[in-house]
């Protein structure tokens, strides 16, 4: 299990050993859940969106060691993809190859754009990569738009995929 919160400080060195990715380290600079671009404000930390079901629970599962303890103790895992894991139970992903093919992993993060967040939500910074993964984030908006205008508010079975999708990007999706 990884370090607890309060030992992610900035100047930490992370080391990063797990099936994807071997031999790569990272120095943070930042406090958790700190010092965030102003651009960036999402609505979820990673650990709610862990304790709240996403990626049909099968997401850092190997590489627990790199981050919080505190974010796996009540996170809705599962040994194999299982959709009714996610909030919405409803299917929510497309495999890592499709993200591959389509130039969406970004940066030192082949887990891709979850990854990341849970790497900057720590203090991690790459200014490029952070400014690349912040526009993809801020496009990813038009979801919520779509649903507060196809949705009667407060109803959370229209457009459970969607409100899924939003979960998995940190927003909030009980819009």
């Amino acid at each position: 299990m990884g370090l607890s919160l309060a030992d992610y400080t900035p100047g930490r060195l992370i080391e990063v050993a797990d099936r994807m990715q071997s031999g790569y380290a990272y120095r943070l600079e930042a406090l958790p859940g700190q010092g965030f671009d102003a651009a960036f404000t999402p609505a979820l930390t990673p650990q709610q969106m862990l304790e709240m079901g996403v990626f049909e629970g099968k997401y850092l599962n190997d590489c627990r060691a790199e981050f919080p303890g505190e974010w796996f103790a009540n996170a809705r895992l599962s040994d194999r993809p299982d959709p009714k894991v996610n909030f919405f139970g409803t299917k929510s992903r497309q495999p890592l190859s499709t993200w591959r093919d389509k130039g969406w992993i970004i940066g030192p993060d082949p887990r891709g754009w979850f990854q990341w967040y849970c790497r900057y939500w720590l203090g991690r910074r790459l200014p490029d990569t952070d400014a690349r993964q912040i526009k993809r984030w801020r496009a990813f908006s038009r979801h919520a738009g779509q649903i507060r205008a196809n949705c009667m508010t407060g109803d959370l079975s229209c457009r459970p995929r969607q409100r899924q999708a939003l979960l998995q990007w940190a927003y909030d999706p009980m819009i």
